[in-house]
C-alpha cells in the first residue's frame, strides 16, 4: 500500500484537523462532515488519519473487529479507515451470502460488508451529498442502533457496527438530507486559501511528497508521532475531566439562543469541548473551550431562518458574542 501523506504536513485547514482529532479522541462526539470546494484537502485529510491513528486490538482473524475479552488469541491491526464508494450495492455495504461456499459447498454463510469492517474505525464516504435515499436510511439506522441486521436469503445476522462516520462534499453538487445530517457530531467548512505564503507551502509539500513520497513521510515521522501520543494520553485523560454545572447552562444557553432542535447538538459541544480539553491537558472544560468548538458543532444543526440571511457559521458568532463575550 502506497505511503499516505503525512496528517501533521497539511497546510492551514486547522478546524477540519481539530475536527478529525476531537472524534479520534472520543468517538461518541459521532463523525465530521467536511463541506468545501474541490481541491482543499478534505479526502487527503481522512485517508492521513488512517496512517495517524494508534492500532487497536482485536480478537486474531476476525472479520468483524471484534475486541478480546478473557484470554481470546488476539492480534494488532490498524485503526480501520472504510471508505463507501458512492456505487456501492446494498450486499456490499450490510454483507450478504458467501456464493462461493454456496455454490462450492452447499452452506450458507455470511460474508460480512463494509460496515462490519468499519466496526471501532472510521467509515468515510466521499460526496456524501450523492449517496443514494436507500443507503442512507441504511447508514442512519446503523449509527443509531450501533448494529447491523441482516436477514435474506434464509439467514439472520446481528454484528455491531460502531464507527465514526466522516462525510465529505461539495455543497454545490447538492444539499444532504437533514436525517443524515444530524448524524454528524461535527461540521466543517473548508476553502482554498487565499494567503500566498500557506498556497505555495502547499504546493512544495505536495510536490515533495510526488516526488518521494518515503522521505517526505519520514520527515514528518516525528510530528505525526507525537500528534498520535497526543491523541492517546488525551484519550486517557478524558474520564478525569470536569464539567462545571455553570459551563453545561452556557451549553443550554447557547443552544437555546440558537434555536437548535433537540439535546444533540448539546451532548455533541459538551463532548467535544471535553475532548478539546482533554487534548490541551486541561481538566476542566470552560466556556473558553465551548467558544473553539461551538461553529463545528452547531453550524449544521440551525432551523433555517428566512428573515435572517446571515450563513450559519455568522449566527453561531453572533450568539457566542452574546452568551460567551470574549
Amino acid at each position: 500500500m502506497p505511503p499516505s501523506f503525512p496528517f501533521s504536513a497539511i497546510v492551514g485547514q486547522a478546524e477540519m484537523k481539530r475536527a478529525l482529532t476531537l472524534t479520534a479522541i472520543d468517538p461518541t462526539i459521532g463523525g465530521v462532515l467536511v463541506f468545501g470546494d474541490r481541491g482543499t484537502g478534505k479526502s487527503t485529510a481522512v485517508r492521513s488519519l488512517a496512517a495517524l491513528l494508534p492500532p487497536i486490538e482485536i480478537v486474531r482473524g476476525s472479520a468483524y473487529n471484534a475486541a478480546p475479552v478473557n484470554g481470546e488469541d488476539r492480534e494488532t491491526v490498524p485503526t480501520p479507515v472504510i471508505d463507501l464508494p458512492l456505487g456501492a450495492t446494498e450486499d456490499r455495504v450490510v454483507g450478504a451470502l458467501d456464493l462461493e461456499r454456496a455454490l462450492t459447498r452447499g452452506e450458507k454463510a455470511f460474508e460480512p460488508g463494509l460496515l462490519a469492517r468499519a466496526h471501532r474505525g472510521f467509515l468515510y464516504i466521499d460526496e456524501v451529498n450523492l449517496l443514494e435515499d436507500h443507503l442512507v436510511d441504511l447508514l442512519i439506522d446503523v449509527a443509531a442502533s450501533g448494529e447491523n441486521v441482516v436477514e435474506r436469503e434464509g439467514l439472520s445476522i446481528r454484528h455491531a457496527a460502531r464507527f465514526v462516520l466522516v462525510g465529505s462534499g461539495n455543497p454545490e453538487e447538492g444539499e444532504l438530507r437533514p436525517q443524515l445530517l444530524d448524524r454528524f457530531g461535527l461540521s466543517v467548512e473548508v476553502a482554498s486559501s487565499t494567503d500566498i505564503a500557506e498556497r505555495v507551502a502547499v504546493i512544495k509539500r505536495r510536490d515533495a511528497f510526488d516526488r518521494d513520497p518515503e522521505a517526505f513521510v519520514a520527515e514528518w515521522a516525528a510530528a505525526d508521532a507525537a500528534h498520535r501520543a497526543a491523541i492517546l494520553g488525551a484519550r486517557t485523560l478524558l474520564r478525569a475531566i470536569e464539567t462545571p454545572d455553570t459551563t453545561l447552562a452556557v451549553t443550554a444557553e447557547l443552544c437555546i439562543a440558537l434555536g437548535s432542535d433537540g439535546l444533540r447538538g448539546e451532548l455533541t459541544l459538551m463532548r467535544a469541548a471535553r475532548a478539546l480539553a482533554a487534548l490541551e491537558g486541561a481538566m476542566v472544560v470552560t466556556p473558553a473551550h465551548l467558544r473553539v468548538i461551538a461553529p463545528s458543532a452547531l453550524r449544521h444543526r440551525l432551523r433555517r431562518d428566512p428573515l435572517d440571511e446571515a450563513g450559519s457559521t455568522a449566527r453561531v458568532d453572533r450568539a457566542l458574542a452574546e452568551v460567551i463575550p470574549a
